[in-house]
């Protein structure tokens, strides 16, 4: 089983570029999407060439703005959009597919904006969000994967020091969210596999050539269930894979 996730930052705009071929390059079992920005009918037209594949999405109610998105080889047993709470579920941020021995949830968490003005919301979101999981996991493994923005660790970012409780993605509050679900047994990938890899990133911004120079924040994750972790072949960061501010990531067991 392999699994990619990738914040495509706009799917009409990546598919212009060279996401096909990325996509048939990465050879992934399910290829999970965020921020969309496209409505349900536009990330049909946009997918619909792809054979072998079945593919869902979650659109936000407001146009051209956050959505999920999951291609898959195997047709899921079920599909949930959203988490059951109607103020968390009109962005489109959450998307659950259901196959034969786990759950996969595909997951753009909210950016808690640069004047932090979304900083509680995004607080009371991740402990909603734990709290959909965990009734998951009473059921089947899980694996959940996405754009979690936030930076968990140190290592985690090119510069740590600067963005301490000033950047959003690297408050403490937006930390604790992120340990609150490792402290639940939903453990990150790849650092059970790389506990000490540094200079791992998964976003560039678009600013003073971030990208080339590799001041980054590694802010996309697979968590998964303790159970899954024995099977983990591989975790990766697709770093030179280009198309969006953040590349692919991906698991195999």
């Amino acid at each position: 089983m392999k699994i990619v996730s990738w914040n495509v930052n706009g799917i009409r705009a990546v598919a212009k570029k060279n996401f096909f071929e990325d996509f048939k390059e990465m050879d992934a079992d399910i290829l999970c999407l965020q921020e969309t920005k496209a409505q349900d009918n536009q990330v049909a037209e946009v997918l619909e060439k792809l054979d072998g594949y079945t593919f869902y999405s979650n659109s936000a109610v407001k146009k051209g703005y956050s959505g999920t998105a999951i291609i898959s080889k195997t047709e899921p047993i079920l599909i949930i959009k959203g988490i059951g709470i109607e103020e968390h579920d009109n962005e489109g941020r959450v998307l659950t597919a259901e196959y034969d021995n786990f759950y996969l949830v595909n997951v753009y968490v909210p950016n808690s904006k640069s004047d932090l003005s979304r900083l509680d919301y995004r607080t009371e979101w991740d402990a909603e969000f734990l709290k959909f999981l965990k009734n998951l996991e009473e059921k089947k493994e899980i694996v959940v994967c996405g754009d979690f923005n936030v930076a968990h660790t140190n290592i985690d970012l090119a510069r740590p020091k600067p963005n301490y409780n000033k950047s959003a993605g690297f408050t403490q509050k937006e930390i604790d969210g992120m340990d609150n679900f490792t402290e639940a047994g939903l453990k990150d990938t790849f650092r059970y596999l790389y506990p000490d890899a540094t200079e791992k990133y998964t976003w560039w911004s678009y600013r003073g050539g971030a990208r080339t120079r590799n001041v980054g924040w590694r802010i996309d994750y697979f968590l998964a269930s303790e159970t899954i972790l024995s099977k983990l072949k591989d975790a990766t960061i697709y770093a030179d894979v280009l198309g969006s501010d953040h590349c692919p990531v991906g698991v195999e067991w």
